[in-house]
């Protein structure tokens, strides 16, 4: 009787259904990474040697005032 249930418990673990909140994690598909596209990374919003986009900030502060009062 013991080895019958020990069997029957051990079938139901895996075969992936969930027994009293116990259940066994499907295996997932590998995960393929294809490299970024980095070939537009040389526009004036995007180069920041100081870590902010130095060359498209001063190109905003200088239009901002235009933005505001327009001619």
């Amino acid at each position: 009787m013991k080895k019958t249930l020990a069997r029957g418990v051990a079938a139901v673990l895996l075969s992936g259904i969930a027994v009293v909140g116990v259940s066994v994690p499907a295996m997932a598909d590998p995960v393929i990474v294809d490299e970024p596209d980095t070939s537009e990374l040389n526009n004036i919003w995007t180069f920041a040697p100081l870590g902010v986009p130095v060359f498209g900030l001063i190109q905003s502060v200088v239009k901002a005032p235009n933005g505001i009062i327009p001619n």
